[in-house]
C-alpha cells in the first residue's frame, strides 16, 4: 500500500487547514487509518485515528475539540481537519495505516502502523 499524504501549508493562528491522505496499490478495507505528527527537536507524536467502519476515532488530548478526522472508504482516503491551529501544530504530518483488529490502544502506538506515507508540512505562524 502506498499513502500519499497532502494538504500542508503555512496558516496563520487560529488558521484552518485540511489534510488529506490516499491510498493506492490496494484496497485499505479493515485497515484504520491514523495520522501522527513530528515536530523538530521532539519525538514523533500520535495525532488522531480512525477505525476503518468510521464508526470509533482517537484523538491526541492536545488536538481534541479542534481536529477532526474521517474517512471515504470508496476513495480509499482520510481526512484530517483542523481549525484553531496554533504555533504548537507546526509538524510534518503523515498517516498510516493499522490493521482495524488491533486493540483501542495499539491505534495510539506508531509502533503498531503497517504503512506509512510521507508526510506533508504544516507551519503555523503566530
Amino acid at each position: 500500500v502506498q499513502l500519499q499524504a497532502c494538504g500542508g501549508g503555512l496558516v496563520q493562528a487560529g488558521g484552518s487547514l485540511r489534510l488529506s491522505c490516499a491510498g493506492s496499490g490496494r484496497t485499505l478495507n479493515n485497515y484504520g487509518l491514523g495520522w501522527f505528527r513530528h515536530a523538530p527537536g521532539k519525538e514523533r507524536e500520535f495525532v488522531a485515528a480512525i477505525r476503518w467502519s468510521g464508526g470509533s476515532t482517537y484523538y491526541a488530548d492536545s488536538v481534541k475539540g479542534r481536529f477532526t478526522i474521517s474517512r471515504d472508504n470508496a476513495k480509499n482516503a482520510v481526512y484530517l481537519q483542523m481549525n484553531s491551529l496554533k504555533p504548537e501544530d507546526t509538524a510534518v504530518y503523515s498517516c498510516a495505516a493499522i490493521r482495524d483488529h488491533y486493540v483501542h490502544g495499539s491505534y495510539f502506538r506508531a509502533l503498531a502502523y503497517e504503512y506509512w506515507g510521507q508526510g506533508t508540512q504544516v507551519t503555523v505562524s503566530s
